[in-house]
Formats: C-alpha cells, sequence, structure tokens
C-alpha cells in the first residue's frame, strides 16, 4: 500500500470505531528514540523516517509535525501521501492539539495507542481535550491494517563487563536504592531501553545501531527483576544477573506482574508509557521523576572516560584513511553517497573491538548535505564526483565507546561565499570548546557562543548545538544537551556531549563541523569552581575551506594546538601517502 492508501484504511478503521482524530506517534513502548523494526508506525503510515515527529489524522485531514532538522526530508518523502507538513517551532505553526480541536467537532473522540504514548503526553492531551469535552481513548488501531509488522528480534544479550562499565550491577543498584528512599518510593519501573542495559551491565541488538534489548526492570526494596526474552541472554548474561541478585522474568509477563503491586509508591519517568500508568493507577501512587539511573549513566566514570579517549584514536584513524581515500578517488572512480557510506564503514571495521555504526551515516553531496538528517539510501544516492562539497556525519560503536563526528570538505570548487560560512560554524565550535564556565551553568547557557559568529552576519541553524552521548551506548542520550530550549539539567563533569554548529542553505550546500567533549573541572577561584571541556575527537579540519582572516589569534592557536594533537594520537598509525598527506593536513595554520 502506498501512505495515501494507508491513511485511508487507518479512516475506514476509525470511522468503524467512531474516532474523530487519531495520533501516530514515533515511539514504541519504551519511547525510544530509534525503534525496532516492529514498532515504526509513523514510518510505516506516513512515509517519513526521520527520528523525531508524529502523523495525526481526522475524517478529512492529516498533518506531520516536525522539527527543524527534517523540514526539507519530510518535504520530499511526504510529497503524494496526502499529509500536510507541519513545521513544529516556526512561528505560525499551530500546537498539535490546538489543531485537533479546532478540525473535530466538540464532544469528539480521540485515540492513541497508549503503549506507544508517553504519560506526558497523555497528561496534556487530557488536559486539554477535556476542556472541550473531547474524549480520549486507548485503541491500536493501526494493528488492523498493518498486517506485516516484524516481529521482536532473538539477538543475543550479552555482558558490558565492570571493566568497562566501570561500576558494578550491585553498586548501580545500591544507588538507585539509595534515591528511591529518598524519595520515598517503594516500586521503581525502568522502561527506557538504555537505562535498562546501563543499570544491568548489559548490551544487545535489538534496535539498529544502538547496542539495547527490549526489557524492563522492576526494582523494590528487596528485589530487582528484569523483563526481557530470557532466551536471548547468553550464559555469561545470566550468571551476571545470577550473581547481582537480579530475578529474570519473561517480557510479557511484565504487565502482569504491575496487577500484583498494592498501596506501593512507584517511581516512574513521566515518559513511560500510558500502559504502565493504566495498570498501576487504581491501587497505587506515584511519583513522577526522571529515573535516578538516568542522570548517574550521563556522568560518566573515569573508566567510561578513558574508554571514550581510546576508541576516539581508532576511529581518528579510520576517519583520516578514510577522508585521504574519498579526496584522492572522488571523480576518478565510480562513487555515491551510500557507497561512500558503505566505505567509511569499512575502514572503522578495520579497528578492534568495533560493533557498528551508531547511527545511518549521513553523507549529503552538494545540496542534499542542507538535508540535516539525510539518509542515502542505495537505489536512489546521489553520483558523487570531485566537484562542490560533501557533508559525512558518521560514528561507531566500538566495546569501549561511542562516537559522532561531522566533516565539511570542499571535493572541487567552491564558492566564498561557502569558505565563509563554513568558517563561522567552525569558529563557533571552537569558541564553545575553549569556554570556561562556573559550576551550575545549564546547556541553554552556552548554546549562543556556538551560534554568536552566525548570528553577527544575521545566520542561524535549525538544530541543537550539541547532545548527549552514551559509553556504548545511544548516540543520542538524555539527560543534557546545549541547544536553544530550555533544559534544567546544569553540566556536570563526566557528561559527554557533542559539539556541532552548522549552516544549511537549501538547495545548494550543508556545513556542520561536529567533534565530541566532555566536562572536566578547570579551576576553582574566589568566584566559584569553574568547569571546561576536554575535546575527545580527534580527526583533522580542512584548512582550504578556512578563511584565516575570519579567526581570531586565540582561535588559530586553538585550532593548531588541536592539530597538533591530532598528529600525535594518529601520525603512529599511519604510513605512507597518507601519513605525508595527513602531516600536511595538521600543518600550522
Amino acid at each position: 500500500m502506498t501512505s495515501k492508501e494507508k491513511v485511508a484504511a487507518l479512516r475506514e478503521e476509525m470511522q468503524k470505531n467512531n474516532v474523530d482524530a487519531f495520533i501516530v506517534y514515533s515511539a514504541d513502548p519504551h519511547m525510544s528514540e530509534y525503534l525496532p523494526e516492529e514498532w515504526q508506525e509513523r514510518a510505516w503510515l506516513s512515509g517519513f523516517l526521520g527520528s523525531a515527529g508524529f502523523v495525526v489524522v481526522t475524517k478529512d485531514k492529516a498533518g506531520l509535525w516536525t522539527d527543524g532538522r527534517y523540514y526539507t526530508q519530510a518535504a520530499i518523502e511526504l510529497e503524494g501521501s496526502g499529509i500536510d507538513l507541519f513545521k513544529d517551532g516556526l512561528e505560525g505553526t499551530p500546537n498539535y492539539i490546538d489543531w485537533i480541536i479546532s478540525e473535530i467537532p466538540a464532544n469528539g473522540k480521540v485515540a492513541v495507542n497508549a503503549l506507544a504514548t508517553s504519560h506526558a503526553n497523555w497528561e496534556l492531551l487530557t488536559q486539554k481535550l477535556n476542556s472541550k469535552n473531547i474524549t480520549l481513548v486507548d485503541l491500536p488501531l493501526l494493528k488492523e491494517i498493518w498486517k506485516e509488522r516484524g516481529t521482536p528480534s532473538k539477538n543475543p544479550i550479552f555482558v558490558h563487563p565492570v571493566e568497562r562499565a566501570g561500576k558494578s550491577v550491585t553498586d548501580k543498584i545500591a544507588a538507585i536504592r539509595q534515591k528511591m528512599e529518598e524519595l520515598e518510593a517503594t516500586v521503581h519501573i525502568i522502561s527506557s531501553l538504555d537505562d535498562v542495559a546501563w543499570t544491568l551491565n548489559l548490551r544487545g541488538s535489538d534496535v539498529e545501531s544502538n547496542p539495547v534489548f527490549l526489557g524492563y526492570i522492576i526494582i523494590t526494596k528487596n528485589d530487582a527483576i528484569l523483563f526481557t526474552g530470557l532466551e536471548k541472554l547468553e550464559v555469561e548474561a545470566r550468571k551476571s544477573m545470577d550473581d547481582s541478585f537480579v530475578k529474570m522474568m519473561p517480557y510479557e509477563e511484565f504487565s502482569n506482574h504491575l496487577k500484583t503491586f498494592r498501596n506501593e509508591n512507584v517511581l516512574i519517568s513521566p515518559n513511560s508509557n500510558q500502559s504502565i500508568f493504566e495498570a498501576l493507577k487504581s491501587e497505587n501512587q506515584f511519583i513522577k521523576a526522571p529515573v535516578p539511573g538516568n542522570l548517574m549513566k550521563a556522568q560518566k566514570n573515569e573508566t567510561e572516560l578513558e574508554g571514550f579517549r581510546k576508541v576516539m584514536v581508532r576511529d581518528g584513524v579510520a576517519m583520516v584513511k578514510f577522508l585521504y581515500w574519498l579526496t584522492h578517488n572522488a571523480g576518478k572512480e565510480a562513487m555515491n553517497e551510500y557507497s561512500i557510506g558503505e566505505k567509511l564503514r569499512g575502514f572503522r571495521a578495520e579497528g578492534e573491538n568495533f560493533v557498528g555504526e551508531s547511527f545511518g551515516s549521513i553523507v549529503g553531496y552538494k545540496d542534499n548535505g542542507a538535508i540535516m538528517h539525510y539518509s542515502a539510501k542505495s537505489e536512489r544516492s546521489k553520483e558523487v564526483t570531485n566537484d562542490a562539497s560533501i557533508l559525512v556525519d558518521s560514528g561507531g560503536q566500538y566495546l569501549e565507546g561511542t562516537t559522532d563526528i561531522t566533516r565539511t570538505l570542499a571535493l572541487g570548487a567552491v564558492s566564498d561565499e561557502f569558505k565563509r560560512n563554513s568558517t563561522l560554524v567552525l569558529q563557533g565550535m571552537i569558541r564553545l570548546s575553549m569556554v570556561k564556565f562556573p559550576k551550575g551553568t545549564k546547556g541553554v547557557q552556552l548554546d549562543a557562543i556556538a551560534r554568536l559568529p552566525l548570528w553577527m552576519t544575521g545566520k542561524d541553524y535549525n538544530h541543537g548545538t550539541g547532545h548527549g552521548v552514551g559509553s556504548f551506548m545511544n548516540v543520542h542520550e538524555e539527560s543534557q544537551n546545549i541547544r536553544k530550549d530550555m533544559n534544567p539539567q546544569e553540566l556536570l563533569v563526566g557528561m559527554v556531549c557533542s559539539n556541532e554548529p552548522g549552516f544549511y542553505v537549501e538547495g545548494e550546500y550543508g556545513i556542520r563541523h561536529e567533534n565530541l567533549i566532555a566536562v572536566r573541572e578547570s579551576e576553582k577561584t574566589a568566584f566559584g569552581t569553574f568547569y571546561e571541556f576536554e575535546t575527545l575527537t580527534f580527526c583533522p579540519f580542512f584548512k582550504d575551506t578556512i578563511v584565516k582572516e575570519i579567526l581570531s589569534k586565540e582561535e588559530i592557536a586553538w585550532l593548531n594546538n588541536y592539530h597538533k594533537t591530532c598528529e600525535e594520537k594518529i601520525a603512529p598509525y599511519l604510513e605512507g601517502e597518507v601519513k605525508n598527506w595527513f602531516l600536511e593536513l595538521v600543518s600550522p595554520l
């Protein structure tokens, strides 16, 4: 079926159930950003493949709301679907709940799949819809029309050893129980997949590019229970759970087990799915707060940070070999955006303990670089030659850590305007790398530092400057970020973030420069404790697109020192022409 036919089939189910509007969130029962295949409902219905966005279908209209990263991509992928694009975050774009209220009759009915709807969204919907006497119900209508939906994977669950995790399972659970006691919680439910995997020092591959597995954890004062596919647990994983006093039960038993709780104070994230709340609400009290392990996970311990440093050298070597290949072969041999991404994966695979990509590589040539999260497909990929610019955003999953890096370079002639804009983006990245800030600073307070060079010329970009990054875990990790939106979480020692300002001209080119950075203590003065960033990524920038006059002496010094560090870290692993080319690349500006 086409997207238009799928929407029509959904409307038939809506009519049968007297539903006026149906919402399809981009979510699974664990509120994941990247979804198992069987839960990619929004992508299946609409044809839009971005990681963020949701669809609302009424009796005669349909709309998709997504953020600035995907405006261009969504417009292309929604073509012919009958689904209108609503650019979330732009002035004039209606809030989706307000839009629903304006489109359906009073006393109408709105439906969602509660398993794939967060409690926070359910509460907001209920509050706003009730004011217009509109009912919200749980009806998983897509079950009736998505007949070829996949089934959960049977991929193995394996141990992430304490030698790499830096903290044992028993110590993590003890720390979580201490937080439970402070909050007077008697039961704690962990449903987000990366928190489940982090807490138990286990990893899997149920979600593409994310080393996680489907599972829930319930922690009480005396018990800790993992609900997952028991047949997937490797022998060592079972032994680790036994040694850590973690009971194991089938994934399917989670819902039934919830029904056994009475008169408990349940600590649960508002971002957990609504079905959990429905199962518990009549007999228990809720303590709605982020799961304690989420913040613990964000603050990498020294073992995890050392893992990052090791894999960044490995990843940097792969990137340099790849960039040499790309710059020396573009225009000489046939290649396209997709094959370039595959080639980069091959260079990474040569490295020790490489597990896979941390996300699908974004390789955008010429105007495709302006599609922020562009994903080239093998059958529709643009041919790449030695002309214009190319943006390559990619990353690797290694047993010791996770990488995420973007480099934008010229494969041929580029305009002076491109060079100036590329330098402004690099200048913003350098300024954020150099910043020193007092303890208690939040990411939103640093975001403007990376944007200022662009702002001063009347330019900006429609995505965050930085996101959290996991340790052999999800490449996008809560709870910290660096972006315009208000996030109350302060930056803490050990947090790892991306540093990735950009600039995009639709239909022409895209520019993004990205390193990973870690928060560390800088100094203590009479004015308090100050933090700074340690740059973790080791890979040079291309001097032929840098307008030196734009950069200050301090910024040039930072770049030269960075390139000197890249030389020290990477040169020992290179030889021959690749090494000679690299040494020229890292020579002082």
